[in-house]
Order: C-alpha cells, then sequence, then structure tokens
C-alpha cells in the first residue's frame, strides 16, 4: 500500500498550505477554458460522512456537517482539483433506496447525481460494515454502469483497516480505507478517482462573459426550491411542506430568455445568524457567502401572508451586501381581491425605502409569470452597472443644490463643492462638502439622483468628505 497523502487542501494548515490551494485554483481557471469539468459524486447512506469527505476534498468547510442524519439534502456541486486534474464534486443527501416522503425525494437527488456523474465515490462506514441499504445502493449502482470508487469511511488508524477490508464483499473492488474526519487515506481515494475519470477533453472552447449569478433568498418555505425547479425544468431541489428543507446552497444552471443564468437556491433565513444554532448556523452563513457571490438577489416573499419582519430583514440584507435587487411575491394565484389590496398598503408602507426595486408577481406552482423575472434582473444588473460621467454628475448636483440648498443649522449651511462617482456594482459616490449632510437630505439627492439617471434595482451608496478647516 502506498504511503498516506493527505488531501489536497485539507483543514489543517501547514507551510506548503497556500501553494497547493493556489496551484489548485490555477488548475480549475485552466480546465474551465478547456470545457466542461468531469463530475465526481459522493453517494451512500445516510449520516456516513458524506459531506465531511467532500469538506476534505474541497480543503474547506464548505458543506454543512452536524452530527445527525438527514442535514444534506439536494445535490450540490462544487469545484475542485487534485494532482493537476479539475473536476466537479456533488455533494448529495443521504440515499436510502426504500424511504418514503422526503427522505424519497433526496433519494431520487442522489440518483440523479448519480446520472450525471463520470464517477462515483459509495461512502460506507466501516465501524457499522454493509447494511441492507448498502446492498440495496450497490445494486442501483452496478446497474447505473458508471465506475465505481468504494471509500471505507471512518478507518481512524490500523486497527479499522480489518472492518475496511470486510466491504470487498460489496463486489465494487478494492475498498480505499479513509477517515474524512482526519483525512487519512484521502490522497489514495482520491488517485482512484482520477484513474477512473475520462480522459480531458482536446478541443477548446471560445465563451464570452460567463451567465450572471443570481441567489434566490427569503425565508423558509416560501418557495424557493419550488421556484428554481419550475425554471430548470425538472425536480432540481427537494420540495416539502416542512420549512426549512433546503440546507446547502444548491446551484444550477439555468436557460432563460435565450441565456444561461446560473441559480442559487439558498436556505430559508430563520433570523438574526448569531441566534441560530447547529445546522441552522452553518446553513444561515453559507446564505450570505452565496449571496456575497451573486450578482442580483431574487428575495421571495409569500403574497398570500403579511409582510414579516423577517422578509424586512432579509431585504436589507441583500442591500447591505450591495447586490442588485428583484422582489418577488410568490404564491400569487392564492390571493383574493382583499389580501391584494392589503399586499399594496403593506408595501406602500414597509417597503417604501426599496421602491426602486423591481417587482414581479409569479406563482413558482403554476409557473405563472416566471418569464418575467428575466426582464425584471436584466432592468437590476444595468442600474446594478450604471455609471454617471463626472462633469454630467456635477452639473446635476449644482441644478439640484441651487433648487433645494441644504438646511441652515446652527448658522451654517454646508456645500457640495464636487462630486465623483467612485465604483459601479452598486453605484457609489463621494460628495466633497463643506459640512456634514443631514440623513434627511442625502435621501433628498438619492431619490433625484435615481429620478434623472435611473438606477433601477440597485442600491446606492452616497458618502461624504468634509472639508477641513485649515487652522491660522
Amino acid at each position: 500500500m502506498r504511503a498516506h497523502r493527505p488531501c489536497c487542501g485539507a483543514p489543517e494548515r501547514d507551510p506548503g498550505e497556500e501553494r497547493r490551494v493556489n496551484e489548485r485554483v490555477e488548475t480549475m481557471q485552466a480546465a474551465t477554458e478547456q470545457g466542461p469539468l468531469p463530475v465526481v459524486a459522493v453517494v451512500g447512506r445516510p449520516n456516513v460522512g458524506k459531506s465531511t469527505l467532500v469538506n476534505r476534498i474541497l480543503g474547506r468547510r464548505a458543506a454543512v456537517v452536524e452530527d445527525v442524519p438527514g442535514v444534506t439534502r439536494d445535490r450540490v456541486a462544487y469545484e475542485t482539483a487534485w494532482a493537476g486534474r479539475a473536476f466537479t464534486l456533488l455533494d448529495t443527501g443521504g440515499w436510502n433506496p426504500d424511504a418514503q416522503g422526503m427522505a424519497a425525494r433526496i433519494t431520487e437527488q442522489a440518483e440523479m447525481a448519480v446520472a450525471t456523474a463520470d464517477v462515483v465515490i459509495f461512502v460506507v462506514d466501516s465501524v457499522v460494515g454493509a447494511t441492507d441499504a448498502d446492498e440495496s445502493v450497490v445494486r442501483v449502482l452496478r446497474r447505473s454502469g458508471k465506475p465505481v470508487v468504494l471509500a471505507a469511511n471512518k478507518v481512524d488508524g490500523p486497527s479499522g483497516e480489518a472492518d475496511a477490508a470486510a466491504l470487498w464483499n460489496l463486489g465494487l473492488g478494492e475498498p480505499h480505507a479513509v477517515s474524512a474526519l482526519h483525512g487519512r487515506g484521502s490522497g489514495d481515494l482520491l488517485d482512484a478517482v482520477l484513474d477512473a475519470l475520462p480522459d480531458a477533453p482536446q478541443e477548446a472552447f471560445d465563451e464570452e462573459e460567463g451567465p450572471r449569478r443570481v441567489a434566490l433568498v427569503g425565508r423558509p418555505n416560501v418557495g424557493k426550491s419550488s421556484l428554481l425547479n419550475t425554471l430548470a425544468r425538472e425536480n432540481r431541489a427537494v420540495v416539502d411542506p416542512v420549512a426549512g428543507t433546503t440546507v446547502d446552497p444548491v446551484d444550477e444552471l439555468i436557460v432563460l430568455g435565450d441565456r444561461e443564468w446560473w441559480f442559487v437556491d439558498t436556505a430559508g433565513i430563520r433570523r438574526r445568524v448569531r441566534e441560530a444554532s447547529g445546522a441552522e448556523y452553518y446553513a444561515s452563513l453559507r446564505t450570505s457567502a452565496a449571496l456575497d457571490r451573486a450578482e442580483v438577489a431574487i428575495v421571495l416573499v409569500d403574497a398570500s401572508e403579511p409582510l414579516s419582519e423577517q422578509d424586512l430583514r432579509i431585504i436589507s440584507m441583500v442591500v447591505d451586501a450591495g447586490r442588485a435587487l428583484v422582489l418577488a411575491y410568490n404564491k400569487w394565484d392564492l390571493l383574493d381581491d382583499e389580501r391584494r389590496i392589503m399586499l399594496e398598503r403593506e408595501i406602500d408602507r414597509q417597503l417604501k425605502h426599496v421602491s426602486w426595486a423591481p417587482r414581479v408577481n409569479v406563482s413558482a406552482l403554476t409557473g405563472r409569470r416566471v418569464d418575467r423575472l428575466v426582464t425584471a434582473m436584466d432592468t437590476a444588473l444595468d442600474g446594478w452597472s450604471t455609471r454617471v460621467p463626472t462633469a454630467k454628475l456635477n452639473a446635476f448636483f449644482g441644478d439640484v443644490v441651487a433648487a433645494h440648498p441644504h438646511p441652515v443649522r446652527g448658522g451654517k449651511q454646508p456645500r457640495i463643492m464636487f462630486a465623483t462617482q467612485a465604483d459601479t456594482r452598486p453605484p457609489r459616490f463621494v460628495l466633497f462638502t463643506t459640512g456634514f449632510l443631514e440623513a434627511s437630505y442625502r435621501r433628498f439627492l438619492e431619490r433625484r439622483l435615481r429620478e434623472e439617471f435611473g438606477f433601477d434595482g440597485t442600491p446606492i451608496e452616497l458618502s461624504m468628505r468634509i472639508r477641513e478647516r485649515r487652522s491660522r
């Protein structure tokens, strides 16, 4: 047996860690330019350590892990590399061929992952040994015809080698003894995966700018996964009436309006991150991370219920993150005339501060008006990238301040001497002033900026640089 090598980018840092991570990133970038990456699916029954193994391979805590079965539910894709070869890694929920209810839908996602994979890593708990559920999964894997690499997990030392060897009777070839928790044997496992991968394609693909990145966010059970499935035209994410079904962010490349978009279905945000615990806490962190990677966020609101404090907090989170914003009011097919009137009043009263965000009334269940999301996203992204020339901007502020000067406070009246747009995505403006501008006056300036230049669907940041008095 070959000597153990630590997995690429294991969580424990060492002096060569940064170099290996940089090499892996360069490998993934180069491979992406060559075309689609091969797919490796990690499958197994619940709580055998699949997500822990995924984190070990990735070298970071990307997948939510908790010591209870059923935390991972959807199939979640990550890009990584090993020994100079890049591939897409699919983490899946626990596979139980005899499951019912939501567990059956989780199993369906695992089966779909196998169908799309080039190689399958089948994870078995070597301490427990092969169970009837494992045997059932093996039969499905054999029918798939896909190459399978058997990972005998939880072999933390030499004493566990015998338990791993007992898994030869599954008929899938050599069991690779690994410890996903500690990294033992993970290098040999990945070597076996690379040996099973198909040869890399030789042709190159000329690609223009990549697909725009969209985050689906909202509180639990508002229909985010249902909307993703409707847009993808397949059961891409597990949907269940129980709130909190989605835990890990689910990426999907979807064609809308003759263009590709990267959609990310995120976990429902129940409360402030600091008040969450367990899997909910880590799911909230990953939702925030998905929002940071996105360009535009679709905040899904349950139109059949009154706007909640959590809805407002999520919208504020998107604005604070500086992302383009689209408000989608779901379950519109359930509204009667009275509820629609009440909703309009709630929007006017509680969402006045984001009146600039495009609004779409949809039904994720029936597909009603979901096609209008493309126009709304384009509008928001255009506003997000808008830049105003400096000369035009200063002429505008000159006219506005002349017509509506800042109120005199304490015998002094601050003036705007110069203005510039420092950045886009989102638009950021810097105002050089002779004194502090009150918040109400800054809101007035923002409103006039929107009236003059648009900026639909994007937050605007106004900052001041106050001229200091020269000491005599």
